[in-house]
């Protein structure tokens, strides 16, 4: 099942970037769809979507990927049968770019459950030695659900009912932005789910995430790690774990107090952004 989408490649404007779209696939089977933000003069590689034209403001190049079920890419929408599936779609995603970028540095950025499938593939030794570093926002690390029983009953019913919407599996109404216009944005968008959270969907994110917490001592790329202290999706404390317990020599975290979930639609998103650029700029 695909959603709508614009194919087409665009300049902004200005005549410092331009955006291709692409349908790439993958060797499970899946069609993923991919986007590029490509400024005149690159320096560097990344991939992400969101504030790519910052990033090509500073000579970045930025890659997206919308993992299975999500966005443009094939599936239904929101559901997710394993995100091992999208753990290996990234690789092969990201093999696509290394190649076409010979000898640029590559850093990734994952947000959320995204920032959770790119700390599983970086466990991959294969990957970890081509990756200069990883940006993760808001990673799902540690989250809960509403209630214990959820955890006991999320295998069964992910077998009996994998695409059933369940408003209860996770804190209802948990505000993502302190920002009213982005909510709006974010909820008009067709291509950004926010309907109830998928059975099998949600299963899928408590076991990579417990994968995760029983693998934190295996990371060893250089990382900087941003969390909200009032994020109500995923928890800020299990950020902490991950850059106590991580064996990255150069690993970086900032708290933003107060700050919700999606960080980068949070009114002080210009101030986010730069202190990701920071970051990287100092690992080129």
């Amino acid at each position: 099942m695909k959603r709508s989408w614009d194919k087409d490649k665009k300049g902004n404007g200005d005549g410092t970037t331009f955006t291709d779209y692409l349908l790439f696939p993958t060797s499970p089977g899946h069609t993923l769809f991919t986007h590029s933000w490509i400024p005149r003069s690159p320096v560097t590689s990344i991939r992400y979507t969101h504030f790519a034209n910052h990033l090509n403001a500073n000579g970045f190049r930025v890659y997206g990927m919308d993992w299975l079920g999500h966005g443009g890419s094939d599936g239904l929408h929101g559901y997710v049968h394993s995100l091992d599936d999208a753990v290996s779609d990234m690789k092969i995603f990201l093999e696509k770019v290394l190649n076409e970028n010979p000898g640029l540095p590559c850093f990734c950025f994952g947000h959320s459950t995204g920032a959770a499938i790119t700390l599983k593939a970086l466990l991959d030794p294969k990957v970890e030695s081509r990756i200069a570093g990883a940006v993760l926002t808001s990673p799902a690390v540690g989250v809960s659900p509403s209630h214990p029983i959820l955890l006991v009953l999320a295998p069964i019913a992910s077998f009996l009912l994998p695409t059933y919407q369940c408003s209860s599996a996770y804190k209802k109404g948990s505000p993502v932005s302190r920002d009213p216009e982005a909510l709006i944005a974010k909820y008009s968008d067709p291509l950004v789910y926010t309907g109830p959270l998928r059975v099998r969907t949600g299963y899928e994110i408590l076991k990579i995430t417990s994968y995760l917490q029983q693998n934190l001592r295996k990371l060893r790329v250089p990382f900087f790690v941003l969390h909200g202290t009032a994020d109500s999706v995923t928890d800020p404390v299990a950020s902490q774990k991950l850059y106590v317990e991580a064996s990255s020599t150069d690993k970086t975290m900032k708290l933003y107090d107060g700050f919700l979930h999606d960080l980068l639609f949070e009114p002080e998103r210009d101030a986010i952004t730069q202190d990701i650029i920071q970051w990287l700029n100092s690992r080129v």
